[in-house]
């Protein structure tokens, strides 16, 4: 059965012209960024926020996810790594981006930028939620092109071609691995679509999309985590990721049972 993805062995530089280097992980991440955008226009008409207003907070939003995405990667995930090459803390065109990371320094930023607006947080937090799948669906494309958030070995036909240095030691002999990044963005794009037909339809209340959104992904992450190959801290049995997920999905509880009470 040919699979493209079975074929291609994918590289990080898109475009290379003298000291200009685009890489494709960058390229992803805009994009997801620019169609995130255009779906929270769509579902702002109506409400109390205007579209210089969701520019502004995604401009803050980029810059503080990106800072705490890179952090929780540095201080959590893999501090003995950059502890030992300290120049590669601010090299993010090589990867080691944490989403765990960036939701925590979103959350913070959300709080923040609302205060200084007078906007209502809930309201900015679920129009949020609702389209930030959509960025990470496009956004873990750029993991593919690094050759990361990739599984096990895999003998089926979309199993993807890892070069020798970026495999763990134990499977040097292997050639093909699960696209652990495909599946967790079908699954990202497949919450998109939940949250937005959900909010379009305003069928739950104030906050529950957020919540939504957190138990969602919360069980997005920790399934993946059982596909994945890097390296992590398990504690209990559990991967560091799924620790982490299983809190995302407690909060997303905790907000989803408390909006339930409150008025429409």
């Amino acid at each position: 059965m040919p699979n493209f993805l079975h074929n291609f062995t994918p590289q990080p530089v898109a475009l290379a012209l003298g000291a200009v280097t685009v890489r494709w992980y960058g390229l992803f991440i805009v994009a997801g960024v620019i169609l995130a955008l255009m779906a929270a226009k769509q579902l702002a008409k109506n409400k109390q926020i205007s579209f210089d207003d969701i520019i502004d907070l995604t401009f803050w939003l980029v810059l503080f996810g990106v800072i705490g995405a890179r952090l929780y990667e540095v201080l959590i995930l893999e501090p003995r790594y950059f502890f030992s090459n300290p120049a590669e803390v601010i090299k993010i065109w090589h990867g080691g981006l944490a989403i765990h990371g960036a939701i925590i320094a979103g959350l913070i930023t959300l709080i923040v930028w609302c205060r200084q607006k007078k906007q209502d947080f809930w309201l900015v937090a679920d129009l949020t939620a609702t389209v930030l799948p959509l960025a990470q669906t496009l956004g873990r494309f750029g993991n593919y092109f690094n050759q990361e958030v990739f599984g096990w070995p895999t003998s089926l036909p979309w199993g993807i071609p890892i070069e020798l240095a970026n495999r763990p030691p134990e499977f040097v002999t292997e050639q093909y691995f699960h696209p652990a990044f495909l599946y967790e963005s079908v699954l990202n794009l497949s919450l998109f679509i939940i949250l937005f037909v959900l909010f379009k339809k305003q069928w739950l209340k104030s906050g529950q999309y957020l919540a939504l959104y957190l138990l969602g992904y919360g069980l997005i992450s920790f399934l993946m985590e059982f596909v994945r190959l890097d390296q992590t801290a398990v504690i209990g049995g559990f991967r560091w990721p799924q620790i982490f997920s299983l809190l995302l999905i407690g909060v997303g509880l905790m907000i989803f049972y408390q909006k339930r009470k409150t008025p429409a």
